[in-house]
């Protein structure tokens, strides 16, 4: 390849063809947004990666959204160039947990990369609601369901992805460590995406004897399908959305956060990032790609700037 090829390839995110050949990766809660674009991108590059979840084609968790499948994404990570194997895992569920980290260890002997994306609870934050007015039942569930799944599923699986030194954990949150010293307006909310910091930054620790690398990892003003159904729109058509909501003039799709994801399971030298809290933006900046559209959104930096800041500036000025 030419530098001047390679420099087109990394503008677009475009995965090197078998730039993670022979890599074995977890996508846990890959049904959907940000954990099928990573699992999806980390295919492209032509890892192996098991995609759980609890919507199939048989059965719908209580997201309830029944369109969206981990048998799809499994697919989606085949057609892009890797292998997607699609196993049905209730994360909260050790026993559930176990057996995948077996079958995983029985099939391939391996694990390298362990994204931990299970989520599921956007429709039990209540914004703007004091602790003691919360439905207690819901915020409670919220917290089994962003750090109770993240803790279980790393207790099974870094046995096995220690066994190699190099593992990558990549524990998937909602905002930034700097950005969530802000109330985020809702207290069980705001626990639930501070902890995936700090298990980042224990795992770090752990990890380090072993030669792993432990990250949390946001992404910015996230277009999943649930929000481009929220505001009535497409992929194809999301701009119109920005009349509902002007702040969503700096959203990314959910290939943002995936090629985030293969750019650090490709790295070699990713332990640098080891314990810190990474944003999608970031590292598009520091690996140098890109959004579908060409752009490199800096959500963080146009909320801490013009929405927080009162800079006098656009979306426009960010991407």
């Amino acid at each position: 390849m030419t530098a001047q090829a390679a420099a087109a390839q990394a503008a677009t995110g475009q995965a090197a063809a078998g730039e993670l050949a022979g890599r074995v990766a977890l996508v846990a809660g890959a049904t959907r947004g940000a954990g099928r674009a990573m699992a999806v991108e980390l295919g492209r590059a032509g890892a192996l990666v098991y995609v759980t979840g609890r919507t199939t084609r048989e059965r719908v968790s209580e997201v309830g959204r029944p369109t969206e499948t981990i048998e799809q994404t499994a697919e989606l990570v085949t057609a892009a160039g890797g292998t997607g194997i699609a196993v049905p895992t209730d994360h909260l569920e050790p026993a559930q947990v176990k057996a995948l980290i077996e079958r995983v260890d029985r099939e391939q002997g391996r694990l390298d990369v362990l994204v931990n994306s299970v989520w599921g609870g956007d429709r039990l934050i209540e914004f703007d609601t004091r602790l003691w007015d919360l439905d207690l039942d819901n915020a409670l569930r919220m917290f089994r369901l962003g750090v109770d799944t993240h803790v279980i599923t790393s207790h099974f699986a870094l046995p096995l992805l220690i066994r190699r030194p190099g593992g990558l954990v990549v524990e998937v949150t909602d905002g930034t460590a700097a950005f969530n010293r802000r109330y985020r307006g809702s207290l069980c909310f705001d626990l639930t995406k501070n902890a995936p910091h700090r298990i980042a930054f224990g795992l770090a620790a752990e990890l380090a004897e072993h030669g792993g690398t432990a990250v949390s990892l946001t992404p910015g003003f996230l277009r999943s399908e649930e929000m481009l159904d929220h505001f009535g729109v497409t992929e194809e058509t999301w701009r119109e959305a920005v009349a509902q909501e002007p702040h969503f003039a700096i959203a990314e799709s959910p290939a943002l956060i995936g090629r985030a994801v293969r750019a650090l399971a490709a790295d070699p030298e990713r332990a640098r990032w080891t314990g810190q809290s990474l944003s999608s933006g970031r590292l598009a900046k520091e690996y140098g790609f890109t959004d579908t559209d060409g752009s490199r959104p800096d959500c963080f930096g146009y909320f801490e700037d013009v929405v927080f800041g009162g800079k006098q500036a656009t979306a426009a000025d960010y991407r």
